[in-house]
C-alpha cells in the first residue's frame, strides 16, 4: 500500500494484545447561545478506508507527565484555536477506553471526557502547524452540530452515546460516568 502510513499514531506503545495503548483527553465544547445546544465536532476519516467518514469531538493523546485537564485544554487549542484554562472544564463527565481500529491498526485508547462552554473559550487562530501530519491526513472539518444534526447525517460518532440524550452532560450533576470499555 504505497504512501500509507505504517507507524501508530503518536503517543501510543503497544499493549500485551496487541493493540496501541494510549491515555487522552476530550472536549465537549458546548455552544448554547442558539434555540438547541450544539457541540463543536471534527470530521474525519480513514486515511486506509477513505470512504469510511465519522464525527468526533476534539482531542488526543496525554504527553508525558500531563495530566487530563491540561492534555484536554491543549488539544482543543490545537486542533481548534479556542482556549480554555483547565478550571473552565466541567468533569470528567464520562471516563470510558475506546477500542477501535485506525489506519489498519488496532488502538485502545483510555480517555477522560469534559465539557466546556464556548462563552468561556478565547478563539485563536489556528495554524496549520498545530496539527499533527496524522492529523492533517485525516480531519477533513470543523464543524457545530446540534444532536439531531448529528443523528440525521448519518455518519458514525464517537463517542456513540451523543446521539443519545445531552442532558447527561448539559445538565451534569457532578457524578463521573465510567463508560467501560466501548467497542468502536
Amino acid at each position: 500500500m504505497a504512501g500509507r502510513r505504517t507507524e501508530p499514531l503518536e503517543g501510543h506503545s503497544r499493549g500485551e494484545d496487541g493493540r496501541f495503548k494510549r491515555v487522552g483527553a476530550r472536549v465537549l465544547l458546548v455552544d448554547r447561545s442558539g434555540v438547541e445546544p450544539r457541540l463543536l465536532m471534527m470530521r474525519g476519516h480513514d486515511p486506509h478506508e477513505p470512504t469510511r467518514s465519522f464525527w468526533f469531538t476534539p482531542g488526543g493523546g496525554r504527553e508525558g507527565g500531563e495530566t487530563a485537564r491540561a492534555a484536554a485544554v491543549r488539544e482543543l487549542a490545537e486542533e481548534t484555536g479556542f482556549v480554555l484554562e483547565e478550571h473552565e472544564l466541567m468533569g470528567p463527565v464520562w471516563v470510558r477506553t475506546a477500542v477501535f481500529d485506525f489506519a489498519s491498526m488496532p488502538y485502545s485508547q483510555t480517555e477522560d471526557i469534559f465539557v466546556a462552554s464556548l462563552a468561556d473559550a478565547e478563539r485563536r487562530d489556528r495554524a496549520d502547524a498545530a496539527w499533527t501530519p496524522q492529523e492533517q491526513e485525516a480531519l477533513d472539518e470543523l464543524a457545530w452540530m446540534s444532536r439531531g444534526e448529528l443523528v440525521a447525517d448519518g455518519r458514525e460518532v464517537f463517542p456513540a452515546t451523543l446521539l443519545d440524550d445531552w442532558s447527561v452532560f448539559l445538565e451534569w450533576d457532578g457524578a463521573t460516568v465510567h463508560m467501560g470499555e466501548v467497542d468502536e
